[in-house]
């Protein structure tokens, strides 16, 4: 296998790990559909590349970073954090 697989499978657990974090439990994160998962990682792909480059995905290092540097984090990325914890919820 190349590197560029391992990679984006990093990336793609990344996102699992950020959004199981940031919507308190593998349960709410469940809810999401995968549309809405890839809103969120097409949203916010480029923006932990760019702010968290050496964060190693688990445990919450990920949303941890995002939160640390907000003003780094672009708008889409943060909008579409709030829709994916808001639809986790209902």
């Amino acid at each position: 296998m190349d590197r560029a697989f391992f990679r984006r499978a990093g990336l793609v657990l990344a996102f699992a790990t950020l959004l199981g974090a940031a919507f308190s439990g593998a349960a709410s994160a469940q809810n999401l559909s995968r549309a809405q998962m890839q809103a969120v990682r097409a949203a916010c792909e480029a923006d932990i590349r760019a702010t968290c480059p050496g964060v190693q995905p688990g445990g919450g290092r990920i949303l941890q970073c995002i939160k640390a540097n907000p003003d780094k984090i672009s708008q889409p990325c943060k909008d579409a954090l709030v829709a994916a914890k808001a639809a986790s919820a209902q």
